[in-house]
């Protein structure tokens, strides 16, 4: 059985009391962003002097950059393969560098009569 003493069907800042007890709400604009899809997004922020909202923003969506001019919207993002070690070597040496380097690492097998 719960003890007596609890308060039920109340929290912490619950009750009818609103803006009286807490305060005047800050003032806020609300500003649209579009993203390349044509989702439209529309994020509230603080009315504040020399702050102004930010150009882009993320779509909720489907996660492209937004940005607030509706006609052109931010191009979605280049998303690139996954690449392998490989791929990466292959893009930092020329096949010839790669030819002389095995070459030097096989002559190395065989001075210490590793291989033949």
């Amino acid at each position: 059985m719960a003890g007596g003493n609890a308060i039920r069907g109340s929290r912490v800042g619950a009750g009818p009391m609103g803006e009286a007890e807490r305060g005047d709400a800050a003032p806020r604009i609300v500003q649209s962003y579009w993203c390349a899809n044509g989702h439209e997004t529309r994020p509230s922020f603080a009315d504040e002097q020399g702050v102004a909202a930010p150009e882009t923003w993320d779509c909720p969506r489907c996660g492209f950059p937004a940005g607030q001019d509706q006609a052109n919207p931010p191009a979605p993002p280049k998303v690139e393969p996954y690449k392998t070690h490989l791929a990466y070597v292959k893009e930092r040496r020329s096949d010839t560098d790669g030819q002389a380097i095995l070459d030097e690492a096989l002559q190395q097998l065989r001075d210490r009569g590793l291989i033949r």
